[in-house]
């Protein structure tokens, strides 16, 4: 007896690990996608859902990288006299599998949204106890992704690990590949565990509004808020698991919904570039919120910039490390896959900067070509670069590696 029992728990610990070798090759570079939330909150249904794949379709979206739909929280309608977990059959009458479908054909991938309790951020049904049979149902609808929140569950960090793993290991067992995102916004250091949990991107921070930063005395969290917690997190992210800072606010300008509560009056064009450039610089995933049926040429220069996303989506998987610090710049350094390094100099003053580098100096590598990633062009050849940065601007530079 005892030695069966010692064989089923070898075999148990052996298929965990698989699971989770398995799920570490679900996001092999940071995702990248569009999401409800920041701008419609609860007012989605199949024809803006449909409209938007659209939207990605024409805009260059698709072809420029940004593979995932997602749709967030207020797409429930309860469940049926199986327990199974429905759509809102107002919201979304021809149901999620034929949506699906739709997504797919335009070379999607469509996620998903639930919470490790019996009830949602907004009050609708959540997969608590159900975690099985809903990672099943959103097999057999077709879902790529789940990002799964943590409203209404209890704070300790215990109860958040076992929720995620018991998530994790259905959505394992569905039949299906399915991305998984870790969503308790770091009040538990999901760095720590998240990827054992078998989550492939975690959220570092609490949810990020459209504005710069936090005025003083008062809540909401600004991209700079956002920013100072995730660029501290570098050692824990790589190939198969990402630190994610929230979703991108560009192009939002202050837009009614949920990222214009706790004073999300917008940005201008510079610090959404900014929020570009650094959440490129930290692998983050890119979760465009914008409203892309009407995106300005402004946005979609950030959001479609290809040096920019290459930066992003570099193989080598390193999320960049901040160098230099002082209270008018931060400097990231980002190592890429083919020897080249990515800079990144980031103007937190409100004035007009200037600024030099070279290379041998604050961990620079010597005889590099200096190439900004947003004029698109070469600015630098003899290994240093002097210019001016605009308030709250980030330069992003690539760095090209002296041939040999």
């Amino acid at each position: 007896m005892k030695l069966h029992c010692l064989i089923l728990s070898v075999c148990l610990v052996m298929f965990t690990q698989a699971q989770e070798a398995n799920r570490s090759k679900l996001a092999p570079l940071p995702p990248m996608g569009w999401m409800t939330w920041n701008l419609y909150g609860e007012r989605i249904d199949e024809k803006l859902i449909r409209s938007i794949a659209d939207a990605m379709d024409s805009t260059g979206m698709i072809a420029a990288g940004y593979k995932y739909l997602i749709i967030d929280d207020g797409w429930q309608g309860g469940r049926d006299k199986k327990n199974n977990i429905i759509a809102d059959p107002v919201k979304f009458p021809s149901g999620i599998k034929a949506l699906a479908d739709y997504v797919h054909a335009k070379g999607l991938k469509l996620g998903i949204y639930s919470d490790a309790a019996s009830l949602t951020c907004a009050g609708y049904t959540a997969s608590l106890h159900f975690e099985e049979q809903d990672a099943r149902t959103f097999a057999s609808w077709g879902i790529d992704y789940l990002k799964y929140d943590y409203c209404n569950a209890p704070e300790d960090s215990g109860t958040a690990k076992a929720r995620y793993t018991k998530m994790a290991q259905a959505l394992s067992a569905s039949g299906r590949d399915i991305v998984f995102g870790i969503c308790e916004w770091g009040g538990r250091k999901p760095w720590f565990w998240a990827a054992n949990a078998g989550g492939s991107v975690w959220r570092t921070t609490g949810d990020v509004r459209d504005k710069w930063k936090k005025e003083q005395g008062k809540d909401g969290e600004g991209i700079m808020d956002i920013y100072k917690v995730n660029v501290s997190l570098h050692a824990y992210a790589g190939t198969g698991h990402w630190n994610d800072p929230d979703m991108l606010v560009v192009g939002l300008y202050g837009a009614k919904g949920p990222s214009s509560d706790l004073g999300g009056i917008g940005c201008s064009d510079i610090e959404y570039q900014s929020q570009m450039s650094l959440w490129s610089m930290m692998a983050a995933p890119l979760i465009a919120t914008n409203d892309i049926m009407a995106m300005n040429e402004a946005t979609k220069k950030i959001l479609l910039n290809p040096e920019v996303i290459a930066i992003n989506q570099d193989p080598a998987g390193n999320q960049g490390q901040l160098i230099k610090s002082d209270t008018s710049f931060d400097l990231i350094l980002k190592p890429l896959q083919n020897g080249d390094m990515a800079l990144a100099i980031l103007n937190k003053s409100g004035i007009l900067q200037s600024y030099s580098f070279a290379g041998g100096t604050m961990g620079l590598p010597s005889g590099f070509t200096v190439r900004d990633c947003w004029k698109q062009r070469i600015v630098g050849k003899k290994d240093k670069w002097t210019g001016s940065i605009q308030p709250h601007e980030t330069k992003l530079f690539r760095l090209i590696k002296k041939q040999q």
